[in-house]
């Protein structure tokens, strides 16, 4: 399958907001309730909260044929060289064919930071799995209150290596 990765643009909102919506959807079915999910993702991916996200942190798509099928947002790097994941989303169609590796890669190659942390809910096994099989090591767990609904979350770090290859 052929796609392209590159920054996101202003113009891309309402894809990169799609993509949120569906994928939440589809893995956070059974483990957070539909309205906690839609009161999250009408306020985290509001125009003016991408708008912001785009101008304070890094937001790479992934296009195939012009469609916009999946994100991931870094926050900037911190002075101690380590970069907060805060999101890898795509259509469940595009999992597992390499753009989730993709980003993970991209992000390792430009960000420049030596470490990558990220908080993942320990039932969303497609993460947890994804995320193990990078290379991502669990730092801690702890029970997250999202919105009077409580996760169980698992914080993982991956330690960047000169010319790592995901």
């Amino acid at each position: 399958m052929d796609y392209i990765i590159r920054k996101m643009k202003k113009r891309d909102i309402s894809q990169v907001q799609r993509v949120a919506r569906t994928s939440w959807h589809a893995t956070y079915e059974g483990i957070i309730p539909l309205d906690i999910q839609d009161k999250f993702l009408n306020s985290a991916y509001s125009v003016v909260n991408m708008k912001r996200r785009l101008k304070h942190s890094t937001i790479f798509v992934s296009e195939v044929g012009r469609k916009i099928v999946g994100f991931a947002n870094y926050s900037p790097v911190s002075v101690d060289g380590s970069v907060e994941l805060g999101a890898i989303y795509l259509y469940p169609e595009y999992q597992g064919k390499g753009i989730g590796t993709a980003f993970l890669q991209l992000g390792i190659e430009k960000l420049g930071a030596s470490e990558i942390h990220l908080n993942v809910e320990k039932n969303n096994t497609i993460g947890t799995t994804f995320y193990h099989a990078k290379g991502f090591e669990v730092k801690s767990e702890f029970e997250d209150n999202f919105d009077g609904h409580m996760l169980k979350t698992v914080r993982m770090v991956l330690k960047v290596k000169e010319g790592m290859q995901i």
